[in-house]
């Protein structure tokens, strides 16, 4: 399902949103601005029939910027949803088929009823107490507007070409489970992965934004940008992500462009198929 350069230089691109709010018109415009990509947008409910249609070749690559399956209703404890049997299969069969993904930012919470969605993407967002990978997690820490220089820890990898050694970027972080020994990190953040930097997700959700009474997490892990095979395919999650404080970063957009054409790219593939995952 690779993207052949030598025929094709526009990238066929899929764009998934839904279960969370954003800025559509500033988020699009990333979109709309990269000469690279032809794009379409599915939004949930409706992008789960979309996924379930897609044919190898379709598209050169996914774009994840959605939340299914979390059950937010604010003032409720999050009620999870599993994801429905064809849609567990549709994906799994693209992924053996090689399908490129790019996540982002909060598409990392998404499914939290589906162990296999975390291992795909490299870890979880948790709204509520949960378990990943035999281990237990309290409920993830976010922080807006934090100001942060995203350093390059990838020993030249296509996704961060022309970011000249990383960038600084002021947008929200989390605390949060990252499966660390299965990811290949890209960019590691300078800001401080600590419970006292970061607010509980839970009480958010509560209606008590912005608290941390009560709540503690361990010490996270400070790489927000990583690539890692899916099944047989190549993923890149990037974590920024949540404004128009990231879309509008020059380097934010290279990042998202850079990550698109290479999870398409024949190298992509080759790298996958050597070491597939979960």
């Amino acid at each position: 399902m690779a993207y052949d350069d030598e025929r094709r230089s526009q990238l066929r691109v899929l764009v998934v949103t839904g279960g969370h709010p954003f800025d559509a018109p500033a988020f699009f415009e990333v979109f709309d601005s990269n000469r690279d990509v032809e794009w379409e947008h599915t939004s949930h409910p409706q992008a789960q029939e979309r996924l379930c249609r897609i044919q190898p070749g379709d598209f050169d690559a996914l774009v994840f910027y959605d939340m299914p399956g979390v059950g937010l209703r604010r003032g409720d404890v999050p009620e999870p949803s599993p994801p429905p049997p064809d849609l567990v299969t549709a994906l799994t069969r693209l992924l053996d088929q090689g399908q490129g993904a790019v996540f982002l930012h909060h598409s990392i919470a998404s499914w939290p009823a589906w162990e296999d969605y975390a291992h795909w993407v490299g870890g979880r967002f948790f709204y509520q107490s949960g378990r990943l990978a035999g281990t237990s997690w309290p409920d993830s820490g976010y922080a807006f507007d934090v100001t942060q220089r995203l350093v390059d820890v990838s020993a030249g990898h296509p996704v961060l070409e022309g970011l000249e050694g990383g960038f600084d970027i002021t947008d929200e972080c989390y605390l949060a489970a990252v499966l660390e020994d299965e990811v290949v990190p890209l960019l590691r953040s300078d800001a401080r992965f600590e419970s006292d930097c970061f607010f509980s997700a839970a009480a958010a959700v509560a209606g008590r934004r912005d608290s941390r009474d009560g709540w503690t997490h361990p010490t996270g892990s400070n790489v927000v940008v990583w690539a890692k095979t899916a099944r047989r395919s190549p993923v890149v999650y990037i974590q920024p992500g949540d404004g128009p404080s990231a879309y509008t970063n020059p380097s934010w957009r290279r990042l998202v462009a850079n990550s698109i054409r290479w999870v398409a790219s024949t190298q992509a593939h080759v790298w996958a198929d050597a070491r597939p995952g979960v």
